[in-house]
């Protein structure tokens, strides 16, 4: 065999041996033959199932989802600690609403026409004097409401007699008016250019018989005119020595024959009194570090041999501005349902935050909540029938009137 023959053999047999490794490596590794068969199993005959879904038809809008509604609380139609109906007494703004003498309606400035009106619990209005008093800035009233002083942004001052239909015009240096219990003086502040010639002063309701009391100074704005209803206090003032303690300080009562009565330690700025219909107590607001600068409600004994003892706090956080007394020992305080840090100082942070209405017992300190208004209502000028029944409140933002019922 020659060389070359050798040569041509090996290379044929290599080109075997690979194609034969080929084929192997299919086999083993790629080549898969027909699966078994599988006999079903043996059972009995069922009924016929349906096993797929119907072909859809063409697509149409959307069905939205619904969510579900949360229960609704019932609404009970007097005062029972929970969601209590509310009932509009006016679509309009009102200024100044206040008790009148019957005990059962409420007499009010319109801004509207700038008359005065008295509205019943029914809705019925009719006009207290055909005399209109555009642009009225402050309105103050006399404990019968028939007698209101009104002052305006020019000054000028007048006070109106709803029964005698008088009109008299008071001296335009005065201000911050309010009348004695029987309504026979008014308080009121004489500020003269000169500070050494401004006063707290006394007269007859028709400006004449003026009396100083106290010299103001340069403290005028310090100065609260506030008449007490046993006679006793004309004004407050916040012209206190300063006491130990951030924020701690005393407010001054002032007597209208110059008593030198005590001091209220008062724990806070923002001082806010109301006096109690029997002038025994007053329920004052302040804001301090105790309270997160909140507004917080405080009970003080107001008659001349204890002022200022029995001194304590409530956890309520409001104005006394927003708070009334139905009678001698209950009152009554819209409390906003929250509250911002500092709204005690800023009193803006707290515009239109609804309420709800508290009961105290002023001689216990106990409360209790008594109304949640339906329809979430900032409120402000509570003041409660003569019976008890009846709360009336103004709107803290549109300044309309509504009613509560009580009992």
């Amino acid at each position: 065999m020659t060389e070359r023959t050798k040569k041509i053999l090996i290379i044929v047999l290599f080109v075997i041996f690979v194609g034969l490794m080929a084929w192997l490596l299919y086999r083993v590794f790629f080549f898969r033959g027909a699966p078994d068969e599988v006999s079903p199993p043996i059972s009995p005959e069922a009924p016929e199932e349906v096993t797929t879904l119907p072909t859809s038809g063409a697509g149409g809008a959307r069905i939205p989802e619904k969510k579900p509604k949360a229960p609704e609380l019932p609404v009970s139609p007097v005062a029972a600690g929970g969601i209590t109906a509310v009932t509009p007494l006016t679509l309009t703004p009102t200024k100044a609403p206040v008790l009148a003498a019957n005990g059962t309606s409420l007499n009010y400035y319109d801004p509207a026409d700038g008359k005065f009106y008295t509205i019943d619990r029914d809705g019925n209005t009719r006009a207290l004097l055909r005399d209109a008093f555009p642009k009225a800035d402050k309105i103050t009233w006399n404990t019968d409401a028939d007698k209101a002083i009104v002052e305006f942004p020019d000054g000028a001052n007048v006070i109106v007699d709803f029964r005698s239909q008088d009109v008299v015009t008071l001296p335009q240096h005065w201000e911050d008016f309010d009348f004695s219990p029987a309504g026979k003086q008014i308080a009121a502040k004489s500020i003269g250019t000169d500070p050494g010639n401004r006063w707290l002063i006394v007269a007859s309701p028709d400006g004449s018989r003026a009396e100083t009391v106290a010299a103001l100074g340069q403290n005028a704005n310090k100065v609260d005119v506030r008449w007490s209803p046993n006679d006793q206090v004309i004004a407050f003032s916040d012209t206190g020595i300063t006491l130990s303690g951030f924020g701690r300080k005393q407010i001054l009562p002032i007597g209208k024959n110059q008593e030198n009565f005590p001091g209220l330690v008062v724990e806070g700025l923002s001082f806010n009194p109301l006096w109690s219909k029997d002038g025994k107590q007053i329920l004052y607001s302040t804001a301090g570090p105790t309270s997160n600068y909140q507004p917080q409600v405080w009970l003080v004994d107001g008659e001349a041999n204890t002022m200022g003892q029995n001194r304590r706090s409530l956890p309520l956080n409001t104005w006394a501005d927003k708070c009334t007394f139905a009678n001698d020992t209950t009152a009554y305080c819209a409390v906003p349902q929250s509250l911002p840090p500092g709204s005690g100082l800023q009193r803006q942070l707290a515009s239109g935050v609804p309420d709800s209405l508290y009961r105290i017992d002023t001689k216990t300190g106990a409360m209790s909540l008594v109304v949640v208004p339906d329809g979430k209502i900032p409120m402000k000028g509570l003041t409660v029938s003569k019976d008890g029944g009846t709360l009336f409140y103004q709107h803290e933002i549109n300044g309309a009137l509504g009613t509560i019922r009580l009992k």
